[in-house]
């Protein structure tokens, strides 16, 4: 199926864009979307034979040079792609002569950009004109373009010229100094040289004509040199010209000129190199591919804007990372902000991870940039530039110069105030430890920079004696329309999150790699007082929240701003910004992009603070109507988009995604001309995956909980995660699928719990059919089948929900021997009696009752829970199907064999692991752990939610449990309770059982249905 683009004259196939016809109006905007690359280099889709109102341009990544005293920015780099087509005296050219016939087509699967044209000249020469072009993926040094040319009706002379251009320009400024250039055996070559940051650049180029006669001249006029020929065309003639370049920069090798040179000498034929860069696409597309059927539109522009991404991403080079506005155009002068790390890192982490190698590898690079930003405010540490290029220092513009000769100058504080991009680099880097295990990596580089970034916060931040709190002030938030703020809910917090990270990671090493935290103390004269220090932040540091609404205030004072209300200014086509005027925008409750909302988005996967479901609707209700998401920021919509699929609301995520999703191919801001919009286009990965594919990160890997948009048939992709890759293929009738191949144990630290922000589990549990503590029911609650009148023949039971600890496997010896030497460890008495009031009891709370009340920081609190969760995981490595509890596999079986659908809920985060030791993964249908749900046991969200899976109503299902909190959970839900020990434990369940030895489903079924017909006859009577 086709569908046609919004007035861009576009059609989209599921890998092809094409363009039906020519535009002078969207020329430069086109430039940007049919952009072509290949990591190294990104080429805009401007033409070959030129035009007047083009802005060609091809930036290689990391060749940046000043403009004096202005600012630094990517280099427009010597144009490549110049091919001149003269018929009998006139130049091929579309702003004269007529247009007879036009197709422009960017073929995603193998990076090629492909145009057919049939043209009359002035003269009325009517021609049919082809042009091919792709960067290699197979050698990124190598560039290549075709062109076919076909008389229609005349003979007559035709002239082509295939040029480097020396004289590119950066919108009127020209960085390039020329040095030399000549001819080979091969063809000619350029020697250029950026005037201040003195990158020498060479660029060699061939050319080679099949389908007539014909002779190469070369031309060197000064700074463009050409090769040319003419020859007789014959009418239905095809005459094919194909020129190969290669380009080197002294940034890779000392002799750029000589190395273009040899590998020109060495290259194969065109198509060789075309096979070889579509074997290169394929492997690529293999990893990175996301396959959608029912939606159209949707099927290609998920795929472009994953090119786009994959195209920027640095393959071979880890001193650089990805502009703002990728490889594609001039906007942000190829500055690099948040955008990459927060936006466009989860893609290449998931399915390129040595592309996010290099992406995190640049930002360890350019410390030395950071601590000069530091030291230059008066800080200690880093201090990441809110806009970098080259050497990490701090590049963002100080003033924004207005196009109105007589406007204002507007100053630019982000530089200055924006900082909570060093918590957001910190994020990135510790997700690619999580994902990757890259534990060279991390003590080599990443730690360094968790480490000196936490320091800039130590000094960052101002202590309140008044409120015996910390601030930080004088900030800007991820919402940019309030420019001077005090403690950001979204920086305090994430600089709070930094902090506990940073603890975590010091702690690592000194474990792991002593002589390496040693010598990191050392360089960055890190003391146990600093420590401490980022302890007492953590305690201490201000946050503006209520407990009872799980209301966040973004901005301290923002509730006493005015309120707005945007539906009142539409319709409109600009920002509120522009309307109000920056002044006016600081007064009011309007935001340009999601701050509060992207803080639950981040805490979202590890279900850190402030983030639960009912945060996020409160959240939701109060900002997305405040949010400007039309006009503010192209990145607010993917994260509306993910959190409103959350929330259940599928038309507005729908919305908001396709808003993202279009960004460039409809030009729907009006600045695609500037380049692609990478961030937005790093958020659509996250929206189909983290939103609509519904994926959450366990121990042992990615697990899907699809809410596919309606009319989506299906979903396919694949994810990469520690090693392994897991295959999903999801359809709308599934509830949830786990991953596909088997995977080694993972671990993931715990998440942190701030004392003074969290407030108490309990405050956040759903109410239950019995509270914490009170006495159980003399009659439990019976699930109500549709026809209790004839309870024997319609007890509907179809599925069965297993917890794992003293059910199918007695994991609390385990769990016992990790707490008692965790215990021995720290002096504290502790024995099996002790232990018995843990059971059912969170990792957490255990660790509060071991505890008593014993003074502990939150910090030691959370290195305790995961020490303990460390021996735990250890002794379960030992686990064998020996393991299980007498009767529980024969029970299994006898279950599976009528037709019982099977899940496991379990409170543990390490519960897969623990099934599959004891090799009953072939046997569990569903599976709900402690990464499945916010709220524990004696809450019903775990159990309600492994029915979710099973595809189970609460009434058809039967949870076994020893602990009575489970049992409570059960009642709660709705659904049968079996509880296996004494009485006084689960004497609230239904039927009460010893153990599973010698129990059968035929009699188990027996008694249920017994109490259902007992009940239903109370009930009659």
């Amino acid at each position: 199926m086709q569908t046609k683009g919004r007035s861009r004259h576009f059609i989209y196939t599921d890998w092809i864009l094409i363009e039906t016809q020519f535009d002078p109006e969207q020329l430069q905007s086109k430039e940007t979307v049919f952009t072509i690359g290949n990591g190294y280099l990104g080429t805009r889709g401007s033409f070959e034979e030129g035009h007047p109102h083009a802005l060609p341009a091809t930036f290689i990544n990391g060749v940046y040079d000043d403009v004096p005293v202005v600012y630094t920015e990517l280099v427009n780099c010597p144009d490549w792609l110049p091919l001149v087509v003269i018929v009998n005296g006139d130049r091929f050219r579309l702003d004269q002569g007529e247009i007879l016939s036009y197709d422009r087509q960017l073929d995603l699967r193998q990076g090629l950009l492909i145009r057919a044209l049939r043209w009359r000249s002035p003269s009325g020469n009517t021609i049919d004109i082809y042009f091919e072009r792709f960067a290699s993926l197979a050698d990124p040094h190598v560039l290549a373009l075709r062109c076919k040319i076909t008389p229609v009706d005349f003979d007559g002379l035709i002239e082509v010229q295939a040029s480097i251009n020396g004289y590119p320009e950066n919108q009127g400024f020209n960085h390039w100094e020329g040095l030399d250039q000549g001819k080979t055996k091969q063809g000619i070559w350029l020697q250029r040289r950026t005037r201040n940051s003195r990158i020498e650049l060479g660029m060699a180029a061939k050319v080679t004509i099949s389908g007539t006669e014909a002779s190469l001249q070369v031309s060197t006029a000064p700074g463009y040199p050409t090769l040319s020929t003419t020859y007789e065309a014959k009418a239905q003639q095809t005459v094919t010209v194909e020129k190969i370049v290669t380009v080197f920069t002294s940034r890779e090798i000392e002799t750029p000129v000589p190395a273009a040179q040899e590998k020109l000498a060495q290259l194969p034929d065109y198509a060789t190199l075309q096979k070889a860069n579509l074997q290169a696409w394929d492997e690529v597309w293999q990893q990175s591919d996301i396959m959608i059927e029912g939606d159209s539109t949707a099927t290609f522009a998920v795929r472009y804007n994953l090119f786009q991404l994959l195209i920027a991403g640095p393959q071979h080079d880890d001193r650089v990372s990805i502009p703002a506005k990728t490889l594609s155009g001039f906007g942000y002068r190829g500055h690099i902000f948040w955008d990459t790390e927060i936006f466009m890192l989860p893609l290449f982490l998931f399915t390129q991870p040595a592309i996010a190698h290099n992406l995190l590898t640049y930002r360890w690079h350019t410390l030395p940039g950071a601590q000069r930003k530091a030291a230059h405010y008066g800080y200690k540490g880093a201090m990441y530039a809110w806009e970098s290029a080259d050497t990490g220092d701090e590049v963002t513009p100080r003033w924004a110069l207005e196009s109105d000769f007589y406007g204002e100058d507007v100053r630019i504080w982000c530089r200055d105030r924006e900082i909570h991009i060093n918590a957001d680099i910190p994020y990135g880097i510790w997700n690619y430890w999580q994902a990757t295990g890259d534990d060279q990596w991390m003590q080599e580089c990443g730690a360094e920079v968790i480490l000196d970034a936490a320091i800039f916060w130590g000094s960052r931040v101002e202590f309140a004696p008044e409120q015996e709190k910390y601030e930080i002030r004088g900030v800007i938030g991820a919402d940019e329309y309030h420019e001077f703020v005090h403690n950001n809910a979204f920086t305090n917090r994430m600089a709070q999150w930094h902090l506990e990270k940073a603890i975590a990671v010091y702690d690592w090493l000194v474990d792991k790699f002593p002589e390496r935290a040693s010598e990191l103390e050392e360089k960055l004269k890190l003391t146990s007082e600093e420590r401490a220090h980022w302890q007492d932040i953590i305690a201490k540091i201000l946050f503006f929240y209520d407990p009872s609404t799980e209301l966040i205030e973004q901005i301290e004072g923002f509730f006493q701003l005015e309120d707005i209300n945007l539906a009142e200014y539409e319709p409109r086509d600009r920002s509120m910004q522009a309307i109000l005027g920056i002044e006016k925008t600081n007064k009011f409750q309007v935001l340009k992009q999601p701050d509060v909302l992207m803080l639950l988005y981040l805490m979202r996967e590890s279900a850190d603070f402030p983030y639960n479901k009912k945060a996020l609707q409160t959240n939701w209700d109060y900002y997305a109507p405040r949010t400007d998401i039309t006009y503010g920021s192209s990145l607010g919509p993917a994260v509306h988009a993910i959190l409103a699929s959350d929330l259940g609301k599928s038309t507005e995520a729908y919305k908001q995604f396709m808003h993202a999703l279009m960004v460039d191919l409809e030009d729907n801001r009006g600045n695609t001309k500037d380049g692609i919009h990478g961030a937005t286009a790093g958020g659509v990965w996250q929206a189909v995956i983290f939103g609509f594919g519904g994926i959450q990160l366990t121990e042992n890997g990615p697990v899907a909980n699809p809410h596919l948009p309606p009319g989506w048939t299906r979903l396919k992709f694949k994810l990469h995660w520690r090693g392994e890759w897991h295959e999903f293929d999801l359809r709308p009738e599934q509830v949830a699928q786990d991953i596909t191949n088997q995977s080694k144990s993972l671990q993931v630290s715990p998440s942190a719990n701030p004392p003074n922000l969290r407030s108490e589990a309990s405050e956040h549990q759903t109410c239950s059919a019995t509270s914490p503590g009170s006495p159980a029911p003399s009659s439990p609650p019976v699930p109500n089948p549709q026809s209790q009148s004839e309870a024997t023949d319609n007890l509907n039971i179809q599925g069965f929900i297993f917890d794992l600890d003293g059910v199918l496997t007695d994991t609390a010896e385990l769990h016992y021997l990790g707490w008692q030497k965790l215990a021995d460890e720290e002096g504290i008495p502790f024995n099996r009696e002790a232990n018995e009031a843990l059971r059912g009891v969170s990792r957490r709370a255990s660790l509060m009752l071991i505890l008593k009340d014993r003074p502990y920081s939150e910090a030691q609190i959370e290195e305790m829970m995961e020490r303990k969760n460390r021996y735990y995981v250890e002794l379960m490595q030992k686990m064998t199907p020996q393991d299980l509890l007498p009767g529980a596999i024969a029970f299994l079986d006898e279950l599976r064999q009528a037709g019982i659908k099977i899940g496991i809920g379990s409170g543990s985060k390490n519960a897969r692991t623990v099934i599959e030791r004891l090799g009953i993964a072939d046997k569990i249908d569903a599976i709900a752990d402690g990464y499945s749900v916010q709220e524990p046991k004696p809450a019903p969200d775990l159990f309600l939610y492994a029915a979710k899976q099973l595809g189970l109503e609460p009434e058809q299902s039967v949870v076994v449990e020893d602990a009575a909190a489970g049992v409570e959970a059960a009642l709660a839900a709705g659904m049968w309770a079996v509880g296996l020990g004494p009485a006084e434990r689960v004497g609230a369940a239904h039927v009460v059982l010893p153990s599973l030895a010698g129990v059968k489903w035929a009699d188990l079924r027996a008694k249920l249905s017994n109490i259902a017909r007992q009940k239903d006859l109370g009930t009659s009577k």
